[in-house]
């Protein structure tokens, strides 16, 4: 009994007594799609739909999504889980294909370009193309954005209907958000690239139903105040003899 009794007092002591998780669901702060294209004019930061995956034309497209998260989640918080949610609008087939996520490297810009189409619309000032983060005079290092090459996360996505991301990728990604707001760029949505027809449509921010827009759901707990209030020796040991008696 009494040391259990030490042991509960040592667990305090150290600040390590859990505390209950909240959650928290973003919306989209902005996305865009990367069309393939040399001269690098085209995008479609406005309209209702991203794109990943490569077209029947074999033409590459890949979506780029950011979710803001100041003001909301403490400094201090514990991200628990992460889950991205996309929903599917369009797909040529119904053969599942693979879509990774990837952390973008750099700041990029959604414009008033829009179409609903998969061939995109010509790009506006401050959109993000296949050659450009900011059009027209901002250029990606790489064409086809600047990316992590080692994805967060992957998933299978078949036909229409809702797609999502999870996994301690995510979670290390909002984790060094969350420390370093100025890094916070979000990702890049490839699909299977190295075939035709592997595209698909998911809606974007701007889509008409509320509902199928991109979502980024986030458990997270903070430390327990009281358990984290600093204790010292002799506090434990008061503690414990008032505890054995």
């Amino acid at each position: 009994m009494r040391i259990l009794l030490l042991w509960s007092l040592l667990i305090t002591a150290l600040g390590v007594r859990a505390s209950a998780a909240d959650v928290v669901i973003f919306s989209g702060l902005r996305d865009n799609t990367l069309f393939e294209d040399a001269e690098g004019d085209t995008s479609n930061g406005a309209g209702p739909a991203v794109f990943a995956g490569r077209n029947g034309q074999d033409r590459t497209r890949r979506a780029l999504l950011a979710f803001d998260l100041s003001g909301v989640l403490p400094p201090d918080a514990h991200i628990e889980s992460v889950v991205l949610t996309l929903h599917v609008s369009s797909a040529p087939d119904t053969t599942a294909q693979l879509f990774t996520l990837h952390r973008t490297l750099g700041g990029w810009g959604e414009g008033q370009s829009s179409s609903s189409g998969g061939a995109g619309a010509p790009a506006t000032a401050g959109d993000a193309t296949w050659l450009h983060a900011f059009y027209p005079g901002t250029f990606w290092i790489q064409p086809g954005g600047d990316f992590d090459p080692v994805a967060s996360a992957t998933q299978i996505c078949g036909d229409i209907g809702f797609c999502s991301w999870s996994g301690p990728g995510l979670i290390a990604d909002l984790t060094s958000w969350l420390h370093n707001p100025a890094g916070n760029h979000g990702w890049v949505l490839r699909g299977v690239e190295s075939g035709s027809r592997t595209v698909r449509r998911f809606d974007s921010r701007e889509a008409s139903l509320p509902a199928n827009r991109p979502t980024l759901t986030i458990q997270f707990s903070r430390p327990d105040p009281v358990a984290a209030t600093p204790r010292t020796w002799g506090w434990l040991k008061a503690s414990y003899r008032r505890g054995a008696r």
